[in-house]
């Protein structure tokens, strides 16, 4: 079986040339957006509508919300809200992606060129990376990885 090719990035404390420039650079043809709620007012090109648009104008790149990627309001809230720690929410929502059985609903050729989207932007405490962790430990080390 062929690797799959797979790229995460974040938006935040990024500007628009910066992001679509290393979207580019790295020949990713889908973004993957792994928000719960896409319509983000935290940089003003990430809005759903109008990253699509810019996405499909500025590199020929295609766009896909995937809810199923993302933790609950619940999890979100416990950590960013309440302040929670990592290794909790890691916990929480490695455990949600097994009770959703992501890597059931999703093949892994469908990640071929793709990169999971979301605001974080660094990936070591991003639900991103450990949507990769997770499917590479059930799809037996076939995603590889490159963090934007």
């Amino acid at each position: 079986m062929d690797n799959v090719q797979v790229s995460t990035i974040g938006f935040t404390k990024s500007s628009a040339e910066d992001f679509f420039d290393r979207l580019q650079k790295a020949g990713v043809r889908t973004i993957v957006d792994v928000r719960l709620h896409n319509t983000s007012q935290l940089a003003g090109f990430a809005k759903a509508a109008d990253l699509a648009f810019f996405l499909k104008r500025i590199g020929g790149i295609d766009y896909a919300h995937q809810p199923l990627f993302a933790p609950t309001e619940a999890i979100m809230r416990a950590y960013k809200t309440d302040k929670g720690d990592w290794k909790t929410f890691s916990r929480d929502f490695l455990d949600l992606m097994a009770e959703r059985k992501i890597e059931q609903q999703v093949k892994p050729e469908a990640l071929q060129g793709a990169c999971l989207l979301c605001a974080e932007d660094k990936p070591h405490r991003c639900h991103r990376t450990l949507v990769c962790e997770y499917l590479n430990d059930r799809w037996g080390g076939r995603l590889s990885v490159e963090h934007l």
